[in-house]
Order: C-alpha cells, then sequence, then structure tokens
C-alpha cells in the first residue's frame, strides 16, 4: 500500500531525526564502548520508525460506493454503537458509532460523508480515557457538522484521550467537504463518534475493525416509491 507522511508529522520528524543523530554522534564521541553504541543506535532507530508509522498517511481509493452511504472517519475498532441525545447542535436523539483509535493505527480523519461544513467547533475539556462514557461530553474535542443533500445533516466527533493531547481539524464553516478526504489528525491515540439519523441501517459490528474513507459504516434508508 503507498502512503505518505502527514504534514502534520514532517517538522516532528524532522526535529526527531536532527535529535537523533546528535544523540548518536554524541554517544560515538564520548562513550568508548562499542556496545553501548550500537544499544543507543538500535533504540533511537527504532524510535524513528515507530514514530514515523505514526504519522503515516495510506492512500484510500473510493470505489463503488453509493451516495447514501457514510465511510468510517478513521481507522480502528467499533466500540459503540448506540441511540443518544445530542445537545450540542442537533438537539435530538441520534445512533451514536465510535470507532477507538490505539497508537498504531493510522490517526488520519476523513470526511465520512461530503456537503457542505454547517458547523465546526472546537471544544477544550479533560483527557479520561478514551473510552470512558464521558468522554464525549468533557474530553477535548471537536464538532463538526456536515450537511448532505441526499442524507441531510451527519455529526462526527474528534475526542482526545489519554494519549491525545492535540486534536487537528481542518473543516471550516461554508466549505464543501468531500468523503474520503482529509479532515484532520489526532495525535497519539483517541476516538471518533459519528452521530447519524436512528433510521439509518448500521453496517458495522461492535468489535468490527474498520478503515478510514474505505470501510461503510451506515446506510441511509431507500426511499419508498
Amino acid at each position: 500500500m503507498k502512503f505518505s507522511i502527514h504534514r502534520e508529522g514532517k517538522k516532528i520528524l524532522l526535529s526527531l531525526f536532527a535529535l537523533m543523530v546528535t544523540i548518536n554522534l554524541l554517544t560515538f564521541q564520548f562513550v568508548e564502548s562499542q556496545w553501548v553504541f550500537l544499544v543507543v543506535l538500535f533504540i533511537t532507530s527504532l524510535t524513528y520508525v515507530l514514530i514515523t508509522q505514526f504519522f503515516r498517511n495510506p492512500k484510500r481509493y473510493i470505489e463503488g460506493v453509493k451516495d447514501t452511504q457514510i465511510l468510517s472517519p478513521v481507522d480502528g475498532k467499533v466500540v459503540v454503537i448506540e441511540e443518544v441525545y445530542e445537545g450540542e447542535y442537533l438537539h435530538c436523539n441520534m445512533r451514536q458509532i465510535s470507532v477507538f483509535m490505539s497508537p498504531t493505527n493510522v490517526h488520519v480523519t476523513r470526511y465520512p460523508v461530503g456537503g457542505m461544513v454547517e458547523y465546526s467547533k472546537y471544544h477544550p475539556g479533560k483527557y479520561l480515557v478514551a473510552w470512558h462514557p464521558k468522554s464525549s461530553s468533557e474530553n477535548e474535542r471537536t464538532t463538526v457538522v456536515i450537511d448532505n443533500p441526499a442524507m441531510g445533516k451527519i455529526l462526527y466527533r474528534q475526542i482526545a484521550g489519554a494519549m491525545a493531547r492535540r486534536i487537528v481539524n481542518y473543516a471550516m464553516v461554508g466549505q464543501t467537504a468531500h468523503r474520503g478526504e482529509d479532515s484532520g489528525f489526532i495525535k497519539f491515540g483517541s476516538r471518533v463518534d459519528v452521530l447519524l439519523p436512528l433510521d439509518f441501517d448500521v453496517m458495522v459490528d461492535l468489535g468490527q475493525k474498520v478503515r478510514g474513507g474505505e470501510t461503510v459504516i451506515a446506510e441511509a434508508p431507500k426511499e419508498e416509491k
């Protein structure tokens, strides 16, 4: 699979590379033991590779997806499928599908549907573990609502967790969102909630692994003729 480095990681990786090189040069210069140098070289190299993997941005190709289907915004595991009351913007009961991301998952957030960005807001907050029931309303988070011509208003929410300390959201009110395209990034593990009308058909199960911009998680009901 082809992938590039996400723009959120380029400066971090460049600074980290300079730091790793410095550490290895100093170790080589001032530590006489060759074994110590090799151990330091191994640890710094492994650390750099792991952090590089965290910022990977694989290309995802949308094929055969209907206009009435909603894609997972992130990679991870489905941890919640339940009816909730959405009190921030839509003020109604909705179906919530939550996807938890571990530190090893791709952390790019993608638009689950296309349409016009109607609402986009950042909320400072706590850093409860991402699977905590109150994380959706008390943690640092961003909320985005997209008005889709075929399906109406779809809400998704990026939520910081115990490790995630920065949420990046590119969605701006009034802009056109394209399903599957990059809409943000969450650093070092967290979750994303997608809130849908109650009559939508859920296409995933609890515990199922999904891929952002590729896995269909729900579909709008068919219109009766």
